[in-house]
């Protein structure tokens, strides 16, 4: 049974959480539109939790404010090794089921790169490259803050897919700050879409590329993501980046 006192679940409790999401819908979702909703991957509680750690002065190895570098404006807070442990476990759980549907996705676009199983392998890929630093991050937003459209690319090795989950409430903790996609196609104009999402759901998205079956076979499409404008209130969320940085 779950310690109540402790308002996040252990990492069993959202291992198996994550087992019993419909992979298959989500799989689907990834290859039509390049990105999959997570409903409700984490508790009222838990969002509550993490979003609070973004004022602890423990456990960050850096602070970005967006201004400063023309990202938009706001702030966010890279976590330092050792990763809290929810955001390990969410690290760890979820990598091994979106690495047979990133393989898939570079065997379609011609890429000869392939992951392995599990996220230490990869880890330990990444770190051999000089890519050591960690990427998990939380972000925090204000009234009049925005998220310039971007990837998070941060080395040679990158994993092709990577998740946010929004940790306030929309409508009680914030309004605006909707999470936006883009995609530019080949001899097309970009297409937007705006994802809707919850206390507590993920979306999983694509960090760069993804391929689009077209009449002549497979080609590619770029990827971008950002965050309107926060009319009102705070909004917290938590990113999680399966590749380190170098």
């Amino acid at each position: 049974m779950t310690d109540m006192t402790d308002p996040i679940a252990p990492p069993a409790h959202l291992s198996a959480r994550i087992a019993a999401i419909d992979w298959a819908a989500v799989a689907a979702s990834l290859d039509a539109q390049g990105w999959a909703v997570l409903p409700g991957l984490l508790r009222a509680r838990e969002c509550e939790a993490l979003a609070a750690r973004y004022d602890a002065e423990a456990g960050f190895r850096s602070r970005v404010v967006m201004a400063r570098h023309g990202f938009g404006r706001g702030e966010y807070r890279y976590f330092a090794y050792p990763l809290p442990e929810p955001v390990a476990a969410l690290r760890t759980a979820l990598y091994p089921r979106l690495a047979p549907f990133a393989n898939r996705w570079h065997a379609r676009m011609g890429i000869d790169v392939r992951f392995p199983e599990t996220h230490a392998a990869f880890l330990a890929r990444c770190h051999a490259a000089g890519q050591a630093r960690p990427t998990p991050l939380l972000l925090n937003y204000g009234p009049g803050d925005h998220n310039c459209l971007h990837q998070d690319l941060y080395g040679e090795h990158v994993f092709p897919l990577q998740l946010a989950v929004l940790l306030s409430a929309p409508g009680a903790d914030f309004t605006g700050g909707e999470f936006v996609l883009t995609e530019q196609r080949p001899c097309m104009q970009s297409r937007a879409a705006v994802v809707p999402l919850g206390e507590g759901d993920a979306v999983v998205f694509a960090v760069n590329a993804r391929p689009v079956r077209g009449s002549r076979g497979d080609y590619r499409v770029t990827m971008r993501h950002g965050v309107s404008e926060v009319r009102s209130g705070r909004r917290r969320v938590l990113g999680v980046i399966f590749h380190d940085a170098g």
